[in-house]
């Protein structure tokens, strides 16, 4: 290998490629090249380590008690900790002869003096995992998840009394060049746009001497000052608002305007947003997922995380169930029943489109037949936009999943009374249900019962909980990717980390009455209830949106929807973390496993 090699292999280590010219050039004059039998003990709890090793070739494992704890490959490297902290847990033994550069304990001591190396080395492991994702996204991240209201231009708020005139109020308003009028009564604060006085004033007819309360509304929709703007984007995009109060406390701080907030970003989310509401036929809507696909490649490529763009995405879907909703449904039916979502989309967890997984509630003792048709013409039109059939018929075409409340009650009966795999799959689903139009409260009552049903079932539960075993994780015992030779060498990273996790947290969630759906959500609850620690909690966050994220970018890259990754078309960070997740998996699968007592379920 040459110079120009050995240079190169060390910058690609992080934090190695820190390091400015000069100091690499000096540490590369210190680097020794070794070589290593296999079955030599490097170092070990009573065997002090002599340096820090990056391999060449061959394979070292290394064994905590008589357990593999990992196993380090190629271009890895191994092990600050023993040097800093002069002792070590594990074992380090030699797996295959082995051909390695060495750079003794004195010499990355002293690079420890780099602040940059040493801000890296003295993190703990999860926070060198998120460490790590940030330097896989970096050279392209934007201020998107970094920027706060704060951090932007705001309007000066126009604040006025009940009995201000409208006259007034719009000298006033002038006065500060405000985009709105607030009116302050008792602490609490009303809003009127131009929409209001077009309306009340120029059609309605409200004289402008008239009190400024008199065409107020009390629909503001806030933000704190120190929230992230990308929040006050998903308000917006929500809402279908131009523009949202930004407080601090009880105080209003200024007005943010939608222009100003994506001229900061400037990646026309908004854009699609507007498509949607203005879309009058299915005709107007048929490119809307080409749009929403391309804002997902912008996202991603700048860097920011996957919850956000799922988060994202699921309000943009919403907009379109409810646009597809209001086109099929008649008006006269639509506050008697709830559309809702389920599955990745009712989580909020999808981001490419994947099976449509919907359902219809009735309230108690609607005609299940006057809604077919409509029904019928919502699934049609869900299939031209894209949204592909469900294998499952999970989908508000079938009568299945189209019931009144009774119904439904009905149905969550049969589930709590059941072992049957295919009835614990349809709790499951529904578990992750979302109203995306028509009338929430119908849900609500559901979930309420659903929690009553299920309450002290503990049977039921590890029933439900064991199918998180169903899956092996597909790393061996030597922290080696098992790959699946008929397909392609590639494994399944849905069925190897996803789904563990996605549903023991769901199963947590309905033993402990958790109404969110969303599972980073959930995973927050059951850290604020006690039930996991925050730590874990953290580490299953991170490993969730890490394989999310893994799993997103193999389909953008491979423009199929799908859950097969071929590990070795991932750079070398993005393995580790994919290692670092998949052990976090299998530490979750042993969690569930004693919470729910799994090795007793038949």
């Amino acid at each position: 290998m040459s110079i120009l090699d050995q240079k190169r292999l060390i910058q690609s280590i992080h934090p190695f490629e820190l390091l400015s010219s000069y100091e690499l050039d000096n540490l590369m004059q210190k680097i020794d090249i070794a070589y290593y039998p296999k079955e030599t003990l490097l170092f070990s709890p009573t065997i002090a380590s002599i340096a820090f090793y990056i391999i060449i070739k061959g394979r070292v494992v290394e064994f905590v008690g008589d357990e593999v704890y990992n196993l380090y490959e190629s271009g890895d490297s191994f092990d600050a900790d023993a040097l800093i902290y002069s002792q070590c847990e594990g074992r380090f033994v030699v797996d295959e002869d082995l051909i390695c550069y060495e750079i003794k304990k004195e010499d990355f001591l002293d690079l420890m003096q780099n602040k940059k190396v040493q801000s890296y080395f003295l993190q703990d492991a999860l926070s060198r995992h998120e460490h790590l994702k940030a330097i896989d996204t970096q050279s392209e991240l934007t201020p998107f998840l970094l920027s706060k209201v704060s951090d932007i231009f705001l309007h000066e708020a126009c604040i006025v009394s009940p009995q201000t005139t409208i006259y007034e109020a719009l000298l006033e308003m002038k006065k500060r060049k405000s985009p709105v009028i607030l009116m302050a009564q008792e602490g609490e604060y009303s809003i009127a746009t131009d929409t209001d006085l077009r309306d009340k004033v120029l059609i309605g007819g409200i004289e402008i001497h008239a009190p400024i309360h008199l065409i107020a509304t009390n629909k503001i929709i806030s933000i704190e000052h120190n929230d992230f703007l990308f929040n006050a984007l998903l308000l917006m995009t929500h809402h279908e608002i131009k523009r949202v109060v930004v407080t601090h406390g009880d105080k209003v701080m200024g007005i943010l305007e939608q222009l100003d907030l994506l001229s900061y970003f400037a990646n026309h989310s908004h854009l699609v947003g507007v498509k949607i509401d203005k879309a009058l036929t299915i005709e107007d809507l048929r490119y809307i997922q080409e749009d929403i696909k391309n804002l997902i490649v912008t996202l991603n490529s700048k860097g920011v995380k996957i919850r956000y763009i799922n988060k994202l995405v699921s309000v943009l879907n919403a907009k379109v169930y409810k646009k597809l909703f209001g086109l099929s449904v008649p008006p006269k039916l639509q506050d008697r029943c709830a559309l809702v979502v389920m599955g990745s989309e009712g989580r909020g967890e999808q981001a490419l489109k994947t099976d449509q997984d919907n359902a219809l509630i009735l309230q108690e003792g609607e005609d299940v037949a006057h809604f077919e048709e409509a029904m019928m013409q919502l699934n049609s039109h869900l299939i031209e936009l894209g949204f592909p059939v469900c294998k499952g018929n999970v989908m508000v075409s079938n009568p299945f999943w189209r019931r009144d409340e009774k119904g439904y009650r009905g149905l969550i009966d049969s589930w709590v009374d059941s072992l049957d795999g295919v009835k614990l799959q349809e709790l499951s689903i529904f578990m992750d249900s979302k109203v995306v139009a028509g009338d929430e409260k119908l849900l609500t009552h559901l979930r309420h019962y659903l929690f009553e049903r299920f309450e002290s079932r503990d049977d039921i539960l590890a029933h439900i909980a064991k199918a998180i075993l169903s899956f092996e994780t597909p790393l061996s015992i030597f922290s080696s990717f098992v790959l699946q030779k008929e397909h392609d060498n590639k494994l399944d990273i849905k069925k190897g980390g996803i789904f563990a996790l996605v549903h023991g947290v769901r199963t947590l969630a309905l033993k402990h009455k958790i109404e969110a759906t969303n599972t980073f959500l959930r995973i927050k609850e059951l850290n604020n209830r006690g039930i996991i620690d925050k730590a874990f909690a953290k580490e299953l966050i991170e490993a969730l949106d890490t394989l999310l994220a893994i799993r997103l970018k193999a389909m953008l890259e491979s423009h199929e929807e799908g859950n097969a990754i071929n590990p070795n078309n991932l750079s070398k960070i993005q393995r580790d973390l994919l290692k670092d997740s998949f052990k976090t998996i299998n530490k979750f699968k042993k969690f569930m496993s004693y919470h729910f007592h799994l090795n007793m379920v038949s």
